[in-house]
């Protein structure tokens, strides 16, 4: 078993929560608010700001080139991928870029990113990877997940641009990748004792992806 299927069978009521919610659910069938996915997208551009320099830690706190490399794909997926479809979706609201990133951090903006930076930074690579792979992993089985349901990516869903970027190929890719590096630093640094901090670092984290749909619906700051 995969240390990522591990941690998510480990953590089965975090993860159900999070891949599960109601905000998800109003994605796919389209009920959403559209107040609450402007809102949500917003925080998730400063959000990924964060995670782009929380995988430039990654870069950092690597052994290894190849792992260097592995965390540089990702943080080039974030910011010439993920951060361009938001880009475009705001700017279809009248916000740019600049205005995006004077917005305020919503509280469950800062609480989810400074967790995993601070992880990150007091812990060694595979604490970080652990901290990451609940946004990374989890939005692509999102993504496919949503990508099933009949008429989710129907032009009448105006969350299917959304649903599209998140089920594709690419980021399945992003995904697997992801996936493969937690085995490989478990490989090297994981004993069994270590086991359920990893598992806490996992659990927190999911928790705080379900409390960032939360603020989307809430449209809480």
């Amino acid at each position: 078993m995969q240390l990522f299927d591990r941690l998510k069978r480990d953590a089965a009521p975090q993860w159900a929560a999070y891949t599960g919610h109601a905000f998800v659910a109003g994605l796919g069938d389209g009920s959403l608010a559209a107040a609450s996915f402007r809102h949500y997208l917003a925080q998730d551009y400063l959000f990924l700001i964060h995670f782009a320099r929380a995988y430039a830690l990654a870069i950092y706190k690597s052994s290894t080139l190849e792992e260097m490399q592995g965390a540089n794909e990702t943080l080039k997926a974030i910011l010439d991928g993920e951060m361009q479809l938001h880009v475009r979706l705001c700017g279809r609201w009248g916000l740019s870029p600049h205005d995006l990133e004077a917005l305020p951090e919503a509280s469950a903006t800062m609480a989810y990113t400074r967790f995993v930076l601070e992880a990150g930074m007091r812990g060694d690579l595979l604490d970080l990877h652990v901290a990451l792979s609940p946004c990374v992993v989890g939005y692509a089985e999102i993504g496919a997940a949503l990508a099933r349901i009949p008429g989710a990516l129907d032009d009448t869903n105006p969350y299917r641009e959304w649903i599209e970027e998140y089920a594709s190929s690419e980021y399945a890719e992003v995904a697997e990748a992801a996936r493969a590096r937690l085995d490989t630093l478990a490989a090297r640094a994981m004993t069994e004792a270590r086991y359920p901090r990893l598992l806490s670092l996992f659990e927190h984290a999911t928790r705080l992806e379900a409390d960032f749909w939360q603020m989307g619906l809430d449209l809480s700051q």
